[in-house]
């Protein structure tokens, strides 16, 4: 059976530690990229078999056809908005496992034809991947979701939470399901694919493990296993997992 890899992307090593010590913490082979290295054309996922999109600067306004409003504070990172775009469209294409995480999960909405609010007035966080603390709010996991089910139910959870940006269901792609919304401003706080089998965005950070519910200790448990049996079907990838 082939090995299972993680790749992870990043904007540095640094940036990615939490999110490389979660996975490793179970069991997992992890490599992680950033804008600096080159991606080969003819296989960007280098034989991983998972695609893990952490936190960190905005997604330029570009990709969702707007200019960036000089009030947002937005933040960008093109190479790496370009890095993370081929990785997650072979991934798509290969229907590898997928994980967003809070950036990730943007890019993963404008990447399925959505767009993004470009400032959250008033809101909770700084973008980025800098130091900070977390706010912590009132998120519902919708019942029958995938997320749920990895979760082990629904409702009502105190998550945490460090973006500026976000989502509603005005911006949200017609080709994702949002699977989770805060409660107090309605912004959209979750999604998967439909269309995949495992490819699954989240607006908090499960890295930062002591912060979360216990339940969503499962979601990287989740998305490891995922990455295991991807590699066991890795020479016929077009095939669709069960």
């Amino acid at each position: 059976m082939a090995q299972p890899i993680i790749l992870v992307t990043a904007t540095n090593e640094l940036s990615a530690s939490a999110y490389v010590d979660s996975l490793k913490r179970r069991g997992a082979t992890v490599r992680v990229v950033s804008p600096q290295e080159p991606i080969p054309s003819e296989d960007p996922m280098s034989g991983a078999t998972a695609l893990l999109l952490t936190g960190g600067p905005d997604v330029d306004p570009e990709r969702y056809g707007e200019a960036i409003d000089p009030k947002a504070g937005v933040r960008t990172n093109p190479r790496r908005d370009e890095m993370e775009m081929a990785l997650l469209r072979h991934a798509l294409r290969e229907n590898l496992p997928v994980l967003g995480v809070c950036r990730g999960m943007q890019l993963m909405n404008v990447a399925f034809g959505g767009k993004l609010i470009q400032d959250l007035p008033n809101h909770r966080e700084q973008p980025g991947d800098g130091p900070g603390h977390s706010a912590f709010h009132e998120v519902y996991v919708s019942l029958g979701t995938k997320l749920a089910a990895i979760l082990g139910t629904g409702g009502f959870f105190r998550l945490n939470s460090r973006h500026h940006q976000g989502l509603k269901e005005p911006q949200k792609s017609v080709a994702l399901l949002a699977s989770a919304y805060s409660l107090g401003d309605g912004l959209i706080e979750a999604v998967e694919s439909p269309a995949h089998d495992w490819v699954i965005g989240v607006q908090c950070h499960p890295e930062n493990e002591e912060e979360m519910p216990k339940a969503f200790s499962r979601l990287f448990q989740a998305f490891v296993e995922r990455a295991e049996m991807a590699a066991g079907r890795r020479p016929s990838s077009q095939e669709s997992s069960t």
